[in-house]
C-alpha cells in the first residue's frame, strides 16, 4: 500500500524550480509553490507543511528578507531546508540564514538522492517538534507542569498514578534540579487530598534555631519573642500533603519529633501541654544517599523506614535527553509570554547544542538558560551564544577507559565500605583485596573513612588482576596488561 504524500512548501520567488518540484511530486510529495512571501503564508494558513523548500540567491536581497521573515514566521511548525549555489554559502546575505536558520541546505548541482534523504529526516525531525510543542501547550504537560515522553518519565507518570492513590509516605530522590518538587506536587494533586494545602518545607533553609517552632509551631510566651500563638507548618499542612525538601539536612532532634508525628499523628507545640493531632500526608525529598546518613549516624534510622514507604527516583535529564526539546519550548512558551518578547524560538544550531550539553545542573539548569537567552537575544531565534553554550563545545564527552575505570573503583570502594560499615578488613575481603591495597586505593581516590559514596554504578563490578596488583573495573569492559 503506497504511503500518504507527505505537504511540502516550496519557496521559489524567481520560478525556476518547476522540474525540480514535479520530480518531488513523483517521489511522494505534495508539493504547494509559493513565489512570494505573501502567497507563502497563505499556503501554511491554508494547509500544514512540515517541510520547506527553498530556493534562494544571495543576489537577491528582497527575497532573501522575505524568506528571513517567513522562518521566523514558520519556525515552530516547518522544518526548512535551502538550495544555495555553492559560492553563496559564505555571502553576507545567506551565510547566518544556513549557519542557524534552516535544518540542512544543498549545492548545486543538487544530488537528488541525498536531498531526498534530508527532506525525510526534516519530515522526522518536524514531527518530534510538533511532539514538543503539544508537550509545551499541554498535552504531554502530565501532572504540576511535568514534561516528558521518555521511557524513563512514562514509568514515573505510571508510579504517580498509582502513588497518588494511596496514604502512605513518600521518599522522593534524585539529584538537585531535577523535579523532586514538582514530583512530590504531582503526587498531591493525583491524591484524594488535592484539595487541600501542599505545604512545602526545604529543610535546608531553616535556621537550626528555628526549625522546632517552624515545623511544629510554639505557644505564646514558649520563649521570648513569642508573643502569639504560631501555628507551624505540620499543622498548615491539616487535611493536604506535607513536603519535606532536602530531609536529610534535619536536624536529629527535630527528625525525633517529625518520628514521632509519623507514629502518632500528633505533635506538640513548643510551650504547649496538649499534643495537636493532625492529619496530614508526609512526602519527603533528598538529594543525599540517606543509607549512608542512616550508617553515618546523620540521619535516624527508624525515620528512614517510615519515609521509606513508597520510594520514587526523578531520572536526570541526561538520562532523558528525548525531553529536553520539549522542556526547552515550554520554558520558552512560558518566559516569552511574560517578558512579552519578540523572540521566536531556538535557531537549529540552539537546539542541536541543547541536546549535546550533559546538564549537570539538571532541569533547573535548563530554564535558567532558556530564561538568560530569552533576555540576552539580539536576534529573532536564540543562538548557542545566547544560551551560554559553545557549539563547537556542546558535545558530550565520551569518558576514557580510565576514567571509567577510575569512577568503577571508587564506587566499589565507596560501596564495600557503607557495607562493611567502615570495617576495612570486611571491605576489604568483600573486593577480594589485601588490607594495604584498600588502603593504596583509599589515598589514591581521595576517599576518608565516613566520607559520603558516590550512586552505584549501572554495571556490576569485577576484579582484574594486573601485575599481580587488584583492580576494579565496569563489567563488560577488557584491559590489556601488556603481557601474552
Amino acid at each position: 500500500m503506497a504511503s500518504e504524500p507527505r505537504n511540502l512548501l516550496f519557496w521559489d520567488p524567481v520560478r525556476v524550480g518547476t522540474d525540480l518540484a514535479l520530480q518531488l511530486g513523483q517521489a511522494g510529495w505534495r508539493i504547494s509553490l509559493a513565489g512570494s512571501l505573501d502567497e507563502a503564508r497563505q499556503r501554511l494558513a491554508s494547509r500544514h507543511c512540515p517541510v520547506g523548500l527553498a530556493w534562494l540567491n544571495a543576489s537577491e536581497s528582497r527575497a532573501c528578507r522575505d524568506f528571513e521573515q517567513l522562518l521566523l514566521d514558520s519556525q515552530t511548525q516547518t522544518q526548512w531546508l535551502a538550495l544555495v549555489q555553492p559560492e553563496d554559502v559564505r555571502s553576507d546575505a545567506l551565510s547566518r540564514l544556513l549557519a542557524d536558520g534552516v535544518f540542512d541546505f544543498h549545492t548545486f548541482p543538487v544530488d537528488s538522492r541525498r536531498l531526498l534523504d534530508s527532506l525525510g529526516h526534516a519530515a522526522g525531525v518536524a514531527a518530534i517538534r510538533a511532539s514538543a510543542h503539544a508537550a509545551a501547550a499541554g498535552d504531554a504537560v502530565t501532572a504540576g507542569g511535568m514534561v516528558g515522553n521518555s521511557a524513563c518519565m512514562r514509568q514515573l507518570f505510571r508510579q504517580l498514578d498509582k502513588i497518588g492513590q494511596v496514604e502512605a509516605p513518600v521518599l522522593i530522590t534524585g539529584e538537585s534540579g531535577s523535579g523532586k518538587e514538582l514530583t512530590a506536587l504531582a503526587i498531591h494533586r493525583r491524591s484524594l487530598r488535592a484539595s487541600g494545602p501542599l505545604v512545602a518545607v526545604n529543610c535546608a533553609a531553616l535556621p537550626a534555631s528555628l526549625v522546632q517552632s517552624e515545623l511544629f509551631g510554639h505557644e505564646k510566651g514558649a520563649f521570648t519573642g513569642a508573643v502569639r500563638r504560631k501555628i507551624g507548618r505540620i499543622e498548615s499542612a491539616a487535611g493536604g500533603t506535607l513536603f519535606l525538601d532536602e530531609i536529610g539536612d534535619l536536624p536529629l532532634e527535630q527528625q525525633t519529633s517529625l518520628l514521632r508525628f509519623l507514629q502518632e499523628g500528633t505533635v506538640d507545640r513548643v510551650g504547649g501541654t496538649q499534643p495537636v493531632r493532625i492529619d496530614a500526608r508526609v512526602i519527603a525529598a533528598t538529594h543525599q544517599d540517606l543509607e549512608l546518613a542512616v550508617d553515618q549516624g546523620r540521619f535516624r534510622e527508624d525515620l528512614y523506614y517510615r519515609l521509606n514507604v513508597l520510594r520514587l527516583q526523578v531520572p536526570p535529564l541526561r538520562e532523558r535527553t528525548e525531553d529536553i526539546e520539549a522542556l526547552a519550548w515550554q520554558q520558552f512558551e512560558r518566559f516569552g509570554r511574560e517578558r512579552g518578547v519578540q523572540v521566536k524560538g531556538f535557531s537549529e544550531q540552539a537546539l542541536q547544542c541543547l541536546l549535546r550539553h550533559d546538564w549537570p545542573g539538571n532541569v533547573r539548569e535548563l530554564i535558567n538558560r532558556v530564561r538568560r537567552a530569552i533576555v540576552m537575544a539580539e536576534g529573532r531565534l536564540i543562538t548557542p551564544a545566547d544560551l551560554g553554550l559553545d557549539r563547537r563545545n556542546g558535545r558530550r564527552m565520551v569518558p576514557s577507559l580510565q576514567q571509567v575505570r577510575a569512577e568503577a573503583e571508587s564506587r566499589a570502594i565507596r560501596t564495600s565500605l557503607r557495607l562493611a560499615r567502615n570495617n576495612l578488613s570486611e571491605a576489604a575481603r568483600s573486593l577480594g583485596i589485601s588490607r594495604v591495597t584498600l588502603y593504596r586505593l583509599l589515598d589514591k581516590h581521595r576517599i576518608a573513612i565516613g566520607q559520603p559514596r558516590e550512586p552505584p554504578p549501572a554495571e556490576g563490578i569485577r576484579e582484574l588482576r594486573i601485575n599481580g596488583e587488584a583492580s576494579l573495573e565496569p563489567g563488560g569492559w577488557s584491559c590489556s596488561t601488556g603481557r601474552g
